[in-house]
């Protein structure tokens, strides 16, 4: 009966302090990141901190502009994007002035092209 208590007390006090290698010695070389994230989401999440979309230039644009299917300033624009003519990762402005309304399917061409 003591045995088997000073084998559990061991085991609660002992254990946690163990470390049990999993897989190969390549796992020590990947870089870290929370659970569940993809490096591609990573790198998007930089890349929306490095170049951060002003929604009040946005809503200026479309004031500026109206939506061309429904010619309203607000709401939504179905079959149209706001776009960046020069885009923010190459040094574009986020400006009314470098924004332009373009169709989805342009929108989806220039994104593949980019």
């Amino acid at each position: 009966m003591k045995t088997a208590l000073a084998v559990i007390l061991l085991s609660i006090l002992v254990l946690p302090f163990i470390t049990v290698a999993h897989g190969s010695s390549t796992t020590s070389r990947r870089a870290w990141r929370p659970n569940g994230i993809k490096r591609s989401q990573l790198t998007r999440d930089k890349l929306r901190e490095k170049f951060h979309r002003s929604a009040a230039a946005r809503r200026a644009f479309i004031q500026q502009h109206p939506c061309p299917s429904t010619s309203t300033t607000s709401g939504p624009c179905p079959g149209y994007v706001v776009d960046h003519v020069k885009p923010l990762k190459r040094g574009g402005a986020d400006a009314p002035g470098n924004m332009q309304w373009q169709t989805k399917e342009a929108a989806k061409a220039k994104d593949r092209g980019e």
